[in-house]
């Protein structure tokens, strides 16, 4: 009992609960505890979301697909996080992202129910969900606002940022350098030596379709 104590307290849903509350919710809730191995497909972009997936160890990597296909993101994540909690309520009730065992991982999952029961149940959990979920809208509700980039390597550097579900670690852009240009509205040689001067400064790696990114936060610097 005290080892999942520990295991909830990790994730700020839980944080804040008294003793008590979270003894009532171990004792009472229906919790799934899920081990999967490296390679194996957690979430898949599309998929009905259904349950909280809280990963307790391992990582993850997540990847994402432009709506035409025609570029993609691979990330990591590991633990301990949360897979898209805004996504099992709200008018789009899937997931958005792929995610895949990078190593052995291990969960806890609650299935959608349990959650509503829990928020009905427990003030402090159901403040730090909506508090997740608004913290989430209003970082996207601002991004329109912010100053725009000087420079085209600025602008490229948003474009990664604004890609990405977790601004630092390592990235891997699969997008052809024509489909950069058209997104930024730029030439592609101007892009193509914009990239090519980051390159010089080891702040990425330029492959055929593919822009490796070793360390996105060296990009803010």
């Amino acid at each position: 009992m005290l080892q999942l104590y520990d295991k909830l307290l990790q994730f700020p849903l839980f944080q804040g609960m008294s003793s008590d509350d979270l003894q009532l919710v171990a004792g009472h809730t229906r919790f799934g505890f899920d081990k999967v191995k490296a390679g194996t497909i957690v979430v898949a972009d599309g998929a009905a979301a259904t349950h909280l997936h809280f990963l307790i160890s391992g990582m993850l990597r997540v990847s994402t697909t432009s709506f035409d296909h025609a570029y993609s993101v691979d990330e990591q994540v590991q633990a301990p996080y949360l897979i898209q909690p805004e996504t099992i309520f709200g008018y789009n009730q899937h997931y958005t992202h792929t995610f895949k065992a990078m190593s052995d991982a291990s969960f806890i999952t609650i299935d959608k129910s349990e959650v509503v029961r829990l928020s009905d149940d427990f003030l402090v959990f159901r403040l730090n969900l909506l508090g997740m979920i608004a913290t989430q809208s209003q970082k996207l509700a601002a991004q329109p606002w912010r100053r725009h980039p000087d420079s085209l390597e600025e602008r490229i550097v948003r474009f990664f940022i604004q890609h990405c579900i977790y601004p630092a670690g390592p990235k891997t852009f699969r997008i052809l350098m024509n489909r950069l240009a058209a997104e930024l509205n730029d030439s592609r040689l101007d892009i193509s030596r914009t990239l090519n001067s980051m390159q010089d400064r080891s702040l990425l790696t330029l492959h055929r379709g593919r822009i490796e990114i070793p360390s996105l936060e060296r990009l803010l610097m």
